[in-house]
């Protein structure tokens, strides 16, 4: 269904904002990209990007942590912005907000016009700066204690690989091991390239492998910078996958679908598009 007027998404990510004014991928009105700043310069640069829009409901994909309740932003190394409640912020503008994960409204973008149309059950990973996970189950995110944040996994490592990791806070978990400021230090240690990108495939493929046993989703979405940017990734990650599952249930179906791991059908607008999404969704519960 095509609303009268448009719906204004906001992905805000930890270093660029894109805003978009849009009904669907079809149907894109105009777009805004600038750097993500202080709360006060980077709100009042959407504020007056909006002035000029006119919408019918606000959807906000944002960087967290989130308090999803609140719609705050919380203890984020991002300066200045924890606290920030983002829900407050749109409200100003009147008309239905919806305020969710980046990585949560990338995977409910893909669900309504990309690579998880039909599934109720959908994965989205996003491997860049950082290793986000959205989690879709009855065809809704996971909401509970917080938000997914199954990029902090532990996993098990590669037998030979005893590098420390780099996340400030968990060292070797997935994103420790496998985002791109992983991959960049590991190139600055003279690490062999080849060692380093089987590292990286490996912890994907132990994140996929706890994300099926536990949520049984029916596809995995891997975007972001350093997937879409190798994109030869999603092949190895699927087969590191299946052999890790050695068999067992459900590796005989993710063995017979070639796209089980695939890239976002949205490209690099996944996250703005999903912004819109929850803005479509916003607009059916205000009613």
């Amino acid at each position: 269904m095509t609303h009268d007027l448009p719906v204004a998404g906001v992905d805000l990510g930890g270093t660029h904002c894109r805003c978009i004014l849009a009904h669907g991928p079809d149907n894109i009105i105009d777009e805004a990209r600038f750097p993500t700043t202080s709360p006060n310069e980077t709100l009042g640069r959407i504020a007056r990007t909006f002035a000029g829009w006119r919408m019918t409901a606000i959807g906000v994909g944002s960087f967290g942590p989130l308090d999803l309740d609140s719609g705050t932003i919380q203890g984020t190394p991002k300066p200045g912005w924890s606290g920030t409640c983002l829900s407050e912020a749109f409200a100003t503008f009147g008309v239905p907000v919806a305020v969710d994960t980046d990585v949560n409204a990338a995977a409910l973008g893909e669900r309504r016009w990309g690579e998880g149309q039909g599934l109720d059950e959908l994965v989205y990973i996003t491997v860049g700066t950082g290793i986000g996970v959205g989690t879709l189950v009855g065809g809704r995110p996971i909401h509970g204690l917080g938000h997914s944040e199954a990029g902090h996994l532990r996993i098990p490592r590669l037998v030979e690989d005893d590098w420390l990791g780099n996340c400030a806070v968990h060292g070797d978990c997935v994103e420790g091991l496998a985002a791109g400021p992983a991959i960049g230090a590991r190139q600055a240690l003279g690490d062999d390239e080849a060692a380093i990108w089987e590292s990286v495939a490996h912890a994907l493929a132990m994140l996929a492998h706890n994300l099926v046993l536990t949520v049984a989703p029916r596809r995995i979405i891997i975007g972001g910078g350093v997937a879409i940017g190798n994109p030869w990734l999603h092949a190895i990650v699927r087969a590191l996958l299946i052999e890790s599952l050695a068999g067992y249930p459900p590796s005989e179906r993710i063995a017979a679908d070639a796209q089980f791991i695939c890239p976002p059908a949205l490209g690099d607008r996944a996250g703005s598009l999903g912004a819109i999404a929850l803005g479509l969704d916003a607009i059916g519960k205000a009613k």
